[in-house]
């Protein structure tokens, strides 16, 4: 067992570093973007197709996302999280603009509003959307990593360097925060 532990971490800093190379060989030259495309690109699909249930419309946002990630990439800097964050960061931005920008766009009449109970989660969620973006940034990461990358509260708190009870009190007042800011915005 002790042999497997000192290897765990071997890989994983491996992983880190061979993702840092690519990174970087990216921002010196576009061209080399396209392994960091490979190897993201289920995940980054996966996180928009679990938002976004038109599949065409869930593929036509995941090539937005990596056109955004391409197009900034020079900007990007690494803070040891995984590349993948930065992504699925992207991605959550663009589902929620997608989001504001399809609630604008539809004029319901007041009468519509009665029978419409789908318009109403459409507008719940760019509601809590938003409310996502006004959280603290610690308290937004736990929500996002816990709810939308699904990932438990041991692995946040090993990437956050931060104790499992800390991350459940980040967990527990962004959640807290949320549902007041919901009751106040109905």
């Amino acid at each position: 067992m002790k042999g497997v532990m000192p290897e765990m971490v071997l890989k994983a800093v491996e992983a880190e570093t061979d993702e840092r190379l690519l990174i970087e060989a990216a921002q010196r030259d576009p061209r080399c973007f396209g392994e960091l495309y490979e190897n993201n690109f289920d995940r980054v699909y996966a996180f928009v197709a679990s938002r976004i249930f038109d599949r065409a419309e869930a593929e036509d946002l995941t090539a937005e996302v990596f056109h955004q990630a391409l197009a900034n990439i020079a900007q990007f800097e690494w803070r040891g999280a995984p590349f993948i964050a930065w992504l699925l960061r992207i991605a959550s931005n663009a589902i929620a603009d997608r989001w504001r920008r399809r609630a604008r766009r539809q004029e319901v009449s007041d009468s519509d509003l009665d029978e419409a109970g789908a318009e109403d989660g459409t507008e719940r969620r760019v509601m809590l959307a938003q409310l996502l973006e006004e959280l603290p940034s610690d308290q937004k990461m736990v929500v996002m990593r816990r709810f939308i990358e699904q990932r438990s509260i041991r692995e946040i708190a090993l990437e956050l360097k931060r104790s499992e009870g800390a991350v459940k009190q980040l967990q527990f007042r962004a959640l807290q925060s949320l549902r007041i800011r919901m009751g106040e915005n109905k």
